[in-house]
Order: structure tokens, then sequence, then C-alpha cells
């Protein structure tokens, strides 16, 4: 999905948004990261909503970005690199179908590049356990409420930052030095 001066749009759900939204706003050519609700059915969704797991929605984060400086590609692969996508309805101690880790796709190439990119891991026995995340058509996206916005900039110091996402920081910055912002 192309919007406005050659940007994309890619939507992931890999557990926590916290987590993966400040993942990937460490990344070159990211311009902008929204965490949010997708994949249910209630209509514009609340936090304590999704909580107890029975909306459908997943956390997820909605990334736009400059193809021109970072592909689809290689997001996904910062995204598989990043989360567990072995557990079913599960990062670490968060546990809920809210916390599941699904591609929403945007169009048909990064459909076939997500189909293809598990088939690969897969084949490969990268994880060496079977991969459980779902690849489903990008629905409607609702943005979470304000304080869930840029958390971890906002909160390293916060319990859950430090002993959760500063590891997830800490190893982008060690294996995907080239792919961040400067």
């Amino acid at each position: 999905m192309e919007i406005q001066n050659g940007l994309e749009i890619a939507t992931f759900a890999g557990g926590c948004f916290w987590c993966t939204e400040a993942v990937f706003l460490e990344l070159a050519g990211v311009k902008k990261v929204v965490s949010g609700y997708i994949g249910g059915n209630t209509v514009n969704p609340t936090y304590k909503d999704i909580c107890n797991g029975d909306t459908g929605h997943a956390e997820a984060i909605e990334i736009t970005f400059d193809p021109n400086e970072i592909s689809f590609g290689e997001l996904l692969e910062i995204f598989f690199a990043t989360h567990d996508p072995t557990t079913l309805n599960r990062q670490g101690n968060d546990v809920g179908t809210q916390y599941r880790s699904e591609v929403f796709y945007h169009n048909p190439i990064q459909k076939q590049l997500s189909e293809d990119y598990i088939a690969l891991m897969t084949s490969e026995n990268t994880f060496g356990k079977p991969i459980v995340t779902k690849i489903s058509a990008a629905s409607k996206f609702y943005e979470a409420e304000d304080y869930h916005q840029n958390y971890y900039n906002q909160n390293k110091t916060q319990g859950y930052c430090s002993y959760v996402i500063t590891p997830k920081i800490e190893k982008l910055k060690k294996v995907y030095q080239d792919k961040l912002k400067k």
C-alpha cells in the first residue's frame, strides 16, 4: 500500500506493542510507528477492552516507511529476529490472543514476501520449532491511547522496559547496526 510521497505501510503484531514499537523506531527509513489494535471485531477498542483477550484484536504496530531506504523484506527480517514467532498467543510473560504473532499485509507483494520468508525459515529450521505467525489481510487499524505511543522512550527505567525491551534494543543495535538511524 503506497501512501503519499512514495511511503508505504507495514503492520506487525509481535506481542506487546511497546516492544515492537521501540525496535522499529530505531530503524533508518522508518518515518513513523503507531501502536494500536488490529484483527478483531470490536469497533474502537480500548486497551482495557483488548486486555481480556476476547475482542479478537492483537496489539500491533503500524509502520510508515520509505521503501527506498528500507524494504518490506528487511522489516520482516527484523520483525522475526526481535520476537518469538514459535509461541502461540504469547510473548514471554504476556499471554493471550492479543499477544499473537501476525503479519497484516497491505498488498499481494507483502503477502508473498511474508509467505516466502516463513517458508524459508521453516525449511532452514531457523527457530528449531514450528513458526506459528499468521499472515492476514490488513483490516482497520485502531490507534492505541496516547500514553502507549513511544512508550519505551518515555519510560526506559520502568521495570518492564528495563528487563524486556532494553535487551531487544541492545540486540538490534548489535545485529542490525547498519540499519539504524544515524
